[in-house]
């Protein structure tokens, strides 16, 4: 077993896994034979399943020509092809696109092009970038100092600068009525009060997740927030940046989060489902004045050393092309209506179970001890902890993180592939069912033991 493998590889904890043997579709095997679903897509990454053929052959197709052409050496047909793709997904005057390896280096490029941007136009005095707590936007300094999520923060922080954070819009914590636009207008103002806390003259951008990921398990923003936060910056000259790095590639029934609420930002980034794990994949895309005043300024002083990989970036368009062939964005929609449905139907059974929330296949549901109060189960408890292992013994896989800022709190991210169906939706129910009767034993017998 895994447990007693040597490894020379560098984990992040000591808690081991199997070995992974295949994966095709909704499934991966294990080399002793045992078979998982893929209830979260690994990180919310593979949206249209493993071992795709049509992308397969597509980087097979790439890797006879070429793997590698370094930026400055050499245009590329793949990249170039990706980024006029993009520019076309992208909502209107987002004509450029810039590629990296993955959602980190996506938000630091974003950070950076706005920067480059204000000290172009002799906005020097413009450099903090506002973000939410909790969010995660990924692991380099740079993303960290603008992420809001404790133990990933703290640290590091003696080592960064951190950013001004607002209060992320959790109406279901806070008792608000999410479909109120009162309620989204409420929260939006609290942008308003840290740019004028702050200063205006002081702020390049606010950075958001349309919906949120793993820091806010799904978070869908109340009525009116999104159209709101996009006035607010218009009002100041801020930058809107969104972070759709996990929203993004069509989890959610539109390509890019946003579009649920027709609202376009200046600067957008998207990873994670845009190649669907085939290769490492991410995108900035930018307002073409945004650009244009960059390199008129003397260039985009950023970049990766694999930006526009022609290998990663057939992928990429082979994805999207699988995704828009197959119609897999409506499928999204109708699948995530049934989960959703079915998650929904698990507060009647445990009455641990406090929250439902997302958008497509973007979903998570959160436990808690009292569903007036929202009050997050024992934190020694380790709820986000047990429920995923009870539920990968299983053959389920499921992604936790701690609701509450990363302290305290467990939700829980049940993201299938996009191409599930009715019957992995069942498979997925039967199985989270299974390991929520025995996380509900253990509750009731360490709430006796309390």
């Amino acid at each position: 077993m895994s447990e007693h493998r040597k490894s020379h590889l560098f984990y992040q904890t000591r808690h081991r896994r199997p070995v992974l043997d295949q994966a095709r579709g909704v499934y991966m095997w294990d080399v002793e034979g045992k078979r998982y679903l893929d209830g979260s897509s690994g990180a919310m990454v593979c949206n249209i399943g493993h071992s795709n053929p049509r992308v397969l052959e597509a980087m097979r197709r790439q890797m006879e020509k070429s793997t590698f052409g370094y930026r400055l050496h050499f245009e590329t047909e793949a990249a170039e092809q990706l980024a006029a793709k993009t520019a076309e997904l992208a909502p209107d005057g987002m004509e450029r696109a810039f590629f990296t390896s993955g959602g980190s280096e996506a938000v630091e490029s974003a950070i950076k092009l706005a920067r480059q941007y204000a000290v172009a136009r002799g906005d020097s005095m413009r450099w903090k970038v506002i973000s939410r707590f909790p969010s995660y936007h990924g692991a380099t300094l740079g993303a960290l100092a603008v992420t809001g999520y404790s133990p990933m923060t703290v640290p590091f922080e003696a080592m960064m600068r951190p950013m001004p954070k607002i209060p992320a819009p959790r109406a279901y914590l806070d008792g608000l009525d999410p479909e109120d636009i009162a309620t989204g207008r409420h929260y939006a103002a609290m942008l308003e009060q840290k740019i004028l806390e702050e200063g205006p003259e002081t702020i390049l951008a606010f950075l958001v997740e349309p919906i949120g990921g793993a820091s806010t398990g799904a978070l869908v923003p109340p009525a009116g927030y999104m159209q709101a936060v996009r006035e607010i910056c218009d009002r100041y000259g801020v930058l809107l940046i969104h972070d759709e790095v996990m929203s993004g590639g069509g989890r959610t029934g539109k390509f890019f989060a946003a579009e649920h609420w027709n609202v376009a930002p200046d600067i957008l980034v998207v990873s994670k489902g845009f190649a669907a794990g085939y290769a490492p994949l991410g995108a900035m895309a930018a307002r073409d004045e945004i650009v244009d005043a960059v390199l008129d300024a003397g260039g985009f002083i950023h970049g990766y050393t694999y930006a526009g990989n022609p290998l990663a970036c057939a992928a990429g368009l082979a994805v999207i092309e699988e995704i828009e062939s197959e119609d897999l964005m409506a499928n999204a929609t109708r699948m995530g209506n049934l989960l959703k449905q079915r998650l929904e139907g698990l507060k009647q059974r445990f009455d641990f179970v406090g929250d439902v929330r997302g958008v497509g296949l973007l979903l998570a549901f959160e436990l808690v001890s009292d569903r007036v109060t929202m009050k997050p189960l024992q934190r020694e408890l380790m709820a986000y902890d047990r429920l995923v292992e009870m539920a990968y013994q299983r053959g389920l896989i499921i992604y936790s993180r701690r609701t509450r800022g990363g302290y305290d709190g467990d939700h829980f991210m049940v993201c299938p592939p996009v191409i599930a169906t009715e019957t992995h939706v069942e498979e997925i129910m039967e199985n989270l069912t299974a390991a929520l009767e025995e996380f509900s034993a253990l509750v009731s017998v360490e709430r006796r033991i309390a």
